[in-house]
Parts: C-alpha cells; sequence; structure tokens
C-alpha cells in the first residue's frame, strides 16, 4: 500500500510539475483602437528561466484556442509574437515546450555587394533600401531610403527582382543588342528590370540627393545636413517576424563637434507598414534639432500632403517617379512617440531643387529635439495605391491611427 500511495504520489508530482511549465503572457490593449497582428515582446531570458528550458528544448506559442502562432528570438534576447487584441480588451497567450509548426518566412533582408552595396529588406506588405558605400564612391548621389512597392503576394520578392536585374548574361546581352538594335534591347531590359512590375510590384519612387522615403538629419537652422551612404553595416535580425540592421555613417563635424558618428537600427516588422529606426550620434555635445523627411516631388499648392506636429504624423502622396506611364501612387509617412518641435513643408529654392536635389521640390519635415546620449526613435513606412490601402484618406488614417497606438502600446506581463 505504502509503494502504491508512493507511485501515485509520484505521478502527481509529475503532472504538477507539467502544468507548471507554462509561461502565461497577457496582453492587454488600453486604447480605443482594435489592435490587429501587432508584435509584441518577451524577455527570451525570463521565459527560459520559468520554463528551465535546456539548449535542446523548444518552446511554442498558442492563442486562447490553443492554436500556433508565429514567433521569432531577435538578435537582443526578446521572443515576439503578433498579438490581436480588441480595444479596452486582454488576451492571454501560452508559452510551452513543444514541436513549433513551419512558419512563411514574412519579414527579410540582404545586403547587396553587386547593387553598389545596398541593403534591402520586405516585410508581407512593402520594401526598402537603403544605399552603401559603392554606391557613395561611385559618386551618384542618393542619400534617403528608397521605397518598393509589393503586391498580391506576401512572400519575399526582393530577392529575385535582384537576381533578375543583375544577371551577368542578360546584361550582356542588351549590350550587344544596344549596338545593333536599340528596340531590342530596351524590350529585353523591361522583361527584368525591376523598374517594371511583372505582378508583384517595382520600385518607381525616386530618392536622389534627398531624406526620400522617412530618413533623418539634423539641422542647422531651416538647412539639414544630409547623410549620406552608411559606411558600415550589420544584419542583426532576418526573419521569418523582424528585420534589423544596423547602420553606420562616416564621421562629420556639426557645429563645432568633430568626429560625430551616426549610428542607426532599423527594423521592421511583419504584417506592418511602418519601420522602426532608433537613432544616436556619438560625439555630439550639446542640443541639436533632428528632422525626419518625406521628399516631395510636386509644387506647393499640388502635393498632397499631412503635416501634423499636435497629432505627430506626417504623410505624403507620392505621384512616382514616372507619372506618365500610370504607376499608381506611393503613400509615404512618418509617426512620432514624443511630442515633436515642428511639422512642416519646406520648399526648395529654384537653385537648390535643379542643381542641388535632383529637381526634387522640397520636404515635408518633423523636427524634433535631439539631446546628446539619447536615442531618437521614430517610425517610417509606405503603402501603395494598387495594394490594400488605396486612397490618401486610407492612408492618412491608418498613420494616424498608428501615431496615436504609440502613445498608448499593448502592455505585456507574464506570470
Amino acid at each position: 500500500m505504502k509503494k502504491i500511495l508512493l507511485l501515485v504520489a509520484t505521478v502527481c508530482m509529475l503532472f504538477a510539475c507539467d502544468a507548471s511549465k507554462t509561461v502565461k503572457v497577457t496582453v492587454t490593449n488600453s486604447s480605443a483602437a482594435d489592435r490587429a497582428n501587432e508584435m509584441v515582446e518577451v524577455s527570451m531570458k525570463e521565459v527560459e528561466a520559468k520554463l528551465a528550458l535546456n539548449d535542446t528544448t523548444q518552446i511554442v506559442v498558442l492563442d486562447a484556442q490553443g492554436k500556433q502562432l508565429p514567433y521569432q528570438i531577435t538578435y537582443n534576447d526578446l521572443l515576439i509574437f503578433p498579438a490581436t487584441v480588441k480595444a479596452n480588451g486582454a488576451v492571454e497567450y501560452r508559452i510551452e515546450a513543444g514541436t513549433p509548426e513551419t512558419f512563411p518566412t514574412l519579414a527579410c533582408g540582404r545586403f547587396y555587394p553587386e547593387r553598389k552595396d545596398d541593403i534591402a529588406w520586405e516585410n508581407d506588405l512593402t520594401a526598402y533600401r537603403a544605399y552603401g558605400p559603392a554606391l557613395q564612391q561611385s559618386g551618384e548621389r542618393a542619400f534617403g531610403y528608397d521605397v518598393w512597392t509589393k503586391y498580391n503576394t506576401s512572400e519575399p520578392v526582393v530577392e529575385a527582382r535582384y537576381a533578375a536585374e543583375l544577371n551577368p548574361e542578360t546584361i550582356a546581352k542588351i549590350a550587344e543588342l544596344r549596338k545593333t538594335n536599340p528596340a531590342a534591347a530596351d524590350s529585353l531590359y523591361k522583361t527584368v528590370s525591376y523598374h517594371v512590375d511583372h505582378g508583384n510590384g517595382l520600385d518607381c519612387y525616386k530618392v536622389g540627393p534627398t531624406l526620400g522615403g522617412g530618413t533623418n538629419g539634423l539641422m542647422v537652422g531651416d538647412s539639414i545636413v544630409y547623410p549620406y551612404a552608411f559606411a558600415a553595416h550589420e544584419i542583426l535580425d532576418n526573419g521569418p517576424l523582424r528585420f534589423t540592421a544596423k547602420l553606420v555613417y562616416n564621421p562629420f563635424t556639426f557645429e563645432g563637434d568633430d568626429n560625430v558618428v551616426e549610428t542607426r537600427f532599423i527594423s521592421l516588422d511583419a504584417y506592418s507598414y511602418m519601420n522602426k529606426a532608433v537613432i544616436a550620434y556619438e560625439n555630439l555635445t550639446k542640443d541639436a534639432l533632428v528632422a525626419t523627411g518625406l521628399v516631395l516631388h510636386e509644387a506647393e499648392g499640388e502635393a498632397k500632403l499631412v503635416a501634423d506636429a499636435a497629432a505627430g504624423y506626417i504623410t505624403y502622396v507620392d505621384p512616382t517617379d514616372n507619372p506618365a506611364v500610370d504607376n499608381g501612387k506611393i503613400f509615404v509617412g512618418a509617426a512620432f512617440p514624443n511630442t515633436l518641435v515642428d511639422a512642416k513643408a519646406q520648399w526648395f529654392s529654384g537653385k537648390e531643387k535643379n542643381e542641388l536635389r535632383g529637381g526634387a521640390d522640397g520636404h515635408v519635415l518633423a523636427v524634433s529635439n535631439y539631446k546628446p546620449n539619447s536615442s531618437y526613435i521614430y517610425y517610417f513606412g509606405s503603402a501603395w495605391s494598387r495594394a490594400a490601402i488605396q486612397t490618401d484618406a486610407a492612408w492618412n488614417q491608418y498613420v494616424e491611427g498608428f501615431a496615436k497606438n504609440l502613445k498608448t502600446p499593448l502592455t505585456v506581463t507574464i506570470k
């Protein structure tokens, strides 16, 4: 009898031990807006400690119905997964030991030395690129972030676009045809170029020597200190749910401070139109103004833009780099968690427009204070009128709502 009782007690203890190996994560939404597929972060070290994981144990993330969710462990030891929570509501998720299902990669990117040191990245909704040292060495002047459109698929498309555009055999054939049959050369180029829509989007956004689609720059008075291409890079996260890159820029002098070095951490999550940018300026000793800008490609009075400092966001409806071929409209925007000093349109003079800014008309700017040894955080993003967000009103509503959500982030508690 004693042996039976001991066995029963042991089994009960094992069941109790198994039942305790669950981390319950409560995500609370205190805002008046529903939040869908918004990435939340949990300390992976805390999860490991609570579950007593070893080096080989895998985990699963489960929703309230016991369905597995995709997740990712980031470079800085965060476990991230998408949460959906109704307005003024809360949802409980569970993290347990288990075998995870295979989920598609939705956010990823790569360094492309074969294309003048681009770094290009994407998620299921949109794509971007930043320019590297080889481009700067070539003399081409392209400063800000480039925007690539995407539709008809949630799968990665950037790698295939570069592969087609940069195929050596195709490039050689096009060059040979240009000598004898320029029309045939143009026709072949259009079949491989990422400047042509082949059914999933294209590059039809013009950056040039401007801030492009949401780049930041320090200001001296009303003048922007334009960054050029990054000098060094490191890809920190590469999917399936988050892409993160660290970009370090060349030293420069600012207002008497020498050897100022800008570092950017840029991350893009699945299901979001907005990138997160975390900016720091090393060796800057005094307070400064920093602006985030969206390049304007239409004259004053024609551009559809919003500059709302009180609400914390800016937007613009870009006509694309060649409106005559009807590539739709590109919506660009930026949102800010902290109070803005100003938000405004700033137009170029004729000389600056034509000689320095590649024909661009100006920027819509959001201006913030920057204090030494701090981080400047903001969000920038885009959409395309041929994909899910099709009107400027819908885009403005999205960015305004995103800015509001920054003021009331989802809260995460673990037990």
